[in-house]
């Protein structure tokens, strides 16, 4: 069972609007006393809110459906549909919300209380009492809630802890968490124990920060042998960087200046890590080999202007100064960051041109309208109610559709796809004769339709 998870995958959907309702106002002595149809309610939206308490994605990677409440139908009397229970997600700050199909990074949640709306919940419908005007006074329909977003999407954690232990297997990074924290990591004597990052809540003095147990290197991991990428990516994220040399190590062309290299030169290879801070760890001096090969290897590193510290995990040697060291350089970088401001969140709206929709000419025969409002009234018609579709060709006319169609050169009994090509609605282009009110027939009908 995974315990630490900094990238998921998140299947999101929105609640589905509520239908209008059809009614009409029925009691003693008033047999017609008009449309009292009701609206129906918004679906609930899916957001994403920046917790300062949530520090991990781990309840994503158990439950990664996560759904809105759908909005209630409109009643008579006109009483509107009560509207659908957002869902709001926490997640920690420095959260990447990226489109999984395309890569693309919608918004890189930055700040306490920033919100995203992820997925929107679908507007409710009108009732025949929102729709009822001078011409139609009566209407014998309402129009249908329309469908919430579903989107999935990938979180990815950009900010995992402030210093990266990082170092061969077996160095005693998981070790040297461990005896710094709280935390209790898996710990065995072979090589790649960690295939994850060991975080761990360290204290010195007033300085509260977070360590983590970066998997162990190996030389190709910029080029991403092993599982290289992965590891690397989480010392990004980190400010301050601590090698962990293993002073006891009995593999053979093994020593702590050369294991230092071979993982300098790994970070330099990945790029981006120049600039932070190092200190290095010499660990294992209760050995009596490890303390002494400490000693001969400090001064080598103290040489290249390192600052050096020799400790031992198992017996808790060393550890006090140690952590204030650490605790000094995440203090410091704090203070040197810029101050994080909430994300501003930018809306990009499609572009459809001044007439909100656009119409394509596929070939002689076939035209695709394509754009918000006819899209949307789309999803709105009940297709079952001939009065309903008479108003969907009315409100398409309006908007100038048939004109947009007579100009690209479509002919009567031409394959109109509304939509996308796949999934779109698609109808036999008759064009309006020019009137735009329903004439006579019964509630639900259109003398147009036949």
């Amino acid at each position: 069972m995974a315990d630490f998870v900094d990238n998921v995958i998140l299947h999101i959907k929105a609640g589905d609007g509520g239908n209008g309702c059809a009614s009409v106002h029925r009691e003693k002595f008033k047999p017609l006393g008009g449309p009292d149809g009701g609206n129906g309610g918004r679906g609930g939206d899916v957001i994403l809110e920046v917790d300062p308490n949530t520090a991990t994605l781990l309840e994503y990677h158990h439950r990664p459906h996560r759904k809105a409440a759908n909005g209630k139908q409109g009643m008579g009397s006109n009483r509107d549909g009560a509207n659908g229970e957002d869902v709001v997600l926490p997640v920690p700050n420095g959260t990447v919300v990226k489109d999984t199909r395309t890569g693309e990074v919608l918004v890189d949640l930055v700040g306490a209380g920033t919100r995203y709306v992820a997925a929107q919940g679908g507007f409710g419908g009108l009732g025949n009492a929102a729709l009822a005007n001078a011409k139609r006074k009566a209407p014998g329909f309402a129009l249908l809630g329309e469908p919430g977003d579903g989107a999935e999407i990938t979180l990815e954690l950009k900010t995992v802890a402030d210093v990266a232990l990082v170092g061969f297997p077996n160095a005693g990074k998981s070790s040297l968490v461990a005896a710094l924290s709280a935390a209790r990591p898996k710990i065995a004597d072979y090589p790649f124990t960690t295939l994850i990052p060991n975080l761990g809540v360290v204290t010195a003095g007033e300085t509260v920060f977070t360590v983590a147990d970066v998997p162990g290197l190996i030389p190709g991991a910029s080029e991403g042998k092993g599982l290289g990428h992965e590891f690397l990516r989480h010392v990004e994220r980190c400010s301050t960087i601590v090698h962990v040399l293993d002073c006891a190590t009995i593999e053979p062309g093994r020593d702590p200046i050369t294991d230092f290299d071979v993982i300098e030169a790994e970070l330099a290879a990945y790029g981006s890590l120049q600039d932070r801070p190092r200190l290095v760890v010499l660990n294992k001096v209760d050995v009596p080999d490890g303390r002494e090969l400490a000693d001969i290897v400090r001064p080598l590193l103290e040489e290249r202007g390192l600052r050096i510290f020799e400790i031992s995990a198992a017996t808790h040697e060393g550890l006090k100064p140690l952590a204030y060291a650490m605790g000094e350089m995440v203090a410091r970088a704090r203070a040197d960051a810029p101050v994080e401001e909430p994300t501003r969140l930018v809306i990009r709206p499609k572009q459809f041109g001044e007439a909100g929709f656009a119409v394509r000419r596929i070939d002689d025969k076939i035209f695709q309208v394509t754009g918000e409002k006819p899209e949307r009234w789309i999803r709105q018609t009940d297709f079952s109610n001939d009065e309903a579709v008479g108003y969907l060709a009315d409100r398409l006319e309006r908007l100038g559709v048939e004109e947009a169609l007579i100009e690209a050169g479509a002919q009567v009994g031409a394959e109109v796809v509304i939509g996308p090509m796949q999934g779109g609605y698609v109808f036999d282009w008759q064009p309006s004769e020019g009137t735009r009110t329903r004439v006579g027939g019964p509630r639900g009908t259109d003398s147009r339709i036949g």
